[in-house]
């Protein structure tokens, strides 16, 4: 059981200064990385803190820097905004057997707010994933297969959406960032690996080589 982090100290209008410093910055913000304090924070759920073009604003924002990453999802607290607002997009071209094996299919932008998941049935996958807040790394983690999304639009309308395979992946990923929780803390450690070695040696669809070599996830009789 990942434990609760403690929730955000910011106040609103600490909040209110930490987008709007984001919006008239010139350049693209950076990517703020493990060990700072917002990632391992609950976010506060958003209602209203900032103008509705400010939230559009800064979702624009956010879009562009996980674009230029590149990656699929970014969290605000990524940014140094403890809000639950991430924005989720997969339009990457990937192997055609990665993409079976992962189940991944492509996922249109979608800004969430307020987001929340549970799984459905008890299928789980487990694959290499990264994160753009630990630049470098990735790990094997285990992740329910397919989720039903609970969440809120931009405009403020209730939602819902069922995920399955790399999108249902996704989602789990950037709704436990504003949780304060970070991929590691579901990771099975041993599998960790730095890109260069993970490109070299455990670059296939699934996980089968580096669960033999590196021993975790032992196969059941």
């Amino acid at each position: 059981m990942t434990p609760a982090s403690p929730p955000t100290p910011f106040s609103t209008a600490q909040i209110q200064e930490a987008v709007q410093e984001l919006l008239s910055a010139e350049t693209l913000p950076p990517i703020v990385q493990a060990g700072h304090p917002v990632l391992r924070q609950h976010a506060v759920a958003f209602n209203g803190q900032i103008r509705a073009d400010e939230l559009e604003q800064l979702i624009n924002l956010m879009r562009r820097v996980m674009h230029e990453a590149p990656g699929v999802g970014l969290a605000a607290p990524q940014l140094g905004v403890p809000l639950q607002l991430a924005v989720l997009e997969d339009q990457f071209d990937v192997d055609p057997e990665a993409a079976v094996v992962r189940n991944r299919t492509p996922l249109d932008f979608l800004p969430i707010l307020n987001p929340r998941y549970r799984p459905l049935g008890t299928d789980n996958a487990a694959f290499f994933e990264g994160c753009l807040s630990l630049s470098g790394l990735q790990a094997v983690v285990v992740r329910h297969e397919q989720v039903l999304l609970e969440f809120e639009t931009p405009g403020g309308a209730p939602a819902e959406r069922e995920f399955r395979g790399w999108q249902a992946r996704i989602v789990q990923h950037e709704t436990d960032h504003l949780h304060g929780i970070l991929y590691v803390d579901r990771a099975e450690l041993r599998s960790l690996s730095s890109n260069a070695e993970y490109a070299a040696r455990w670059a296939e669809p699934g996980i089968g080589k580096a669960r033999a070599a590196l021993d975790f996830l032992p196969e059941r009789p």
